[in-house]
């Protein structure tokens, strides 16, 4: 059978993953519109945002999540829209609680990780310098910012995100062997987030929910990881300036 299709899961598969249906897998005409439109959505984004003064870091900190959620989403649809247009395909299936439970855990596992490399790094190198100051300013800018925060770094961008890299790339890159999907897909998802302290822990996050969707067939256990390191990330700052830390 043809890597373009998708065959149905053999009987030594987790007894969680929905058997696959036979059907056309995301290829390389999906990687190619995906990648054109979240790179447009991005850069878009990007003009609005440089055009914000430092006075506005909490604004900010709202529209760059924004941004990454609708950059996700929008690659997404232009991939369903090319030539498969079957949501199976992408990763849109039901899936057993189990593995969004695991997937939570993990987030907050990468969270964890986070503050030690975070940690590490500002010891070895004597920087300090946060790059995702602007999302802090957003989850510690009041209520209304903390909600609007919440909605769309902790839920939108995560859904936008996993359907983009994994349930796109990762799902084509596939057909090349498990480790072709996860590893660079999750290379690709880390670099997205720049060459700063952030990389290795988005490179985690991405390679714990491409291997999750390698198991379940599904993106869902991939956006609760993506869903508690980013939630996680939010309310900490929140709750440290409530605190008055």
């Amino acid at each position: 059978m043809s890597n373009d299709y998708l065959s149905p899961a053999p009987a030594a598969a987790s007894a969680d993953a929905l058997p696959e249906r036979t059907t056309k897998r995301p290829g390389w005409p999906e990687i190619a519109g995906a990648t054109v439109t979240y790179a447009a959505l991005v850069g878009a984004g990007i003009a609005v945002i440089v055009s914000m003064s430092d006075e506005q870091a909490v604004a900010r900190g709202i529209v760059s999540y924004a941004v990454s959620a609708l950059a996700g989403l929008g690659a997404f649809g232009i991939a369903v829209v090319l030539r498969v247009r079957d949501l199976k395909a992408f990763g849109l299936r039901r899936v057993a609680g189990k593995w969004l439970v695991l997937g939570a855990a993990l987030g907050a596992g990468a969270f964890l990780l986070n503050i030690v490399v975070a940690i590490a790094y500002a010891q070895i190198s004597g920087d300090t310098s946060n790059p995702q100051g602007d999302y802090r300013a957003a989850a510690s800018g009041g209520g209304l910012s903390l909600v609007l925060t919440f909605l769309f770094g902790a839920i939108a961008t995560p859904i936008g995100e996993e359907l983009a890299f994994r349930g796109v790339l990762a799902n084509a890159l596939g057909r090349y062997g498990p480790w072709a999907g996860v590893l660079a897909s999750s290379a690709v998802f880390a670099l997205v987030h720049g060459v700063n302290v952030i990389l290795p822990i988005a490179f985690v996050v991405g390679v714990a929910a491409a291997l999750l969707l390698r198991k379940t067939g599904s993106v869902w256990p991939g956006v609760c990881v993506h869903v508690a390191n980013n939630g996680i990330s939010v309310l900490v700052p929140a709750l440290l300036a409530l605190s008055g830390t």
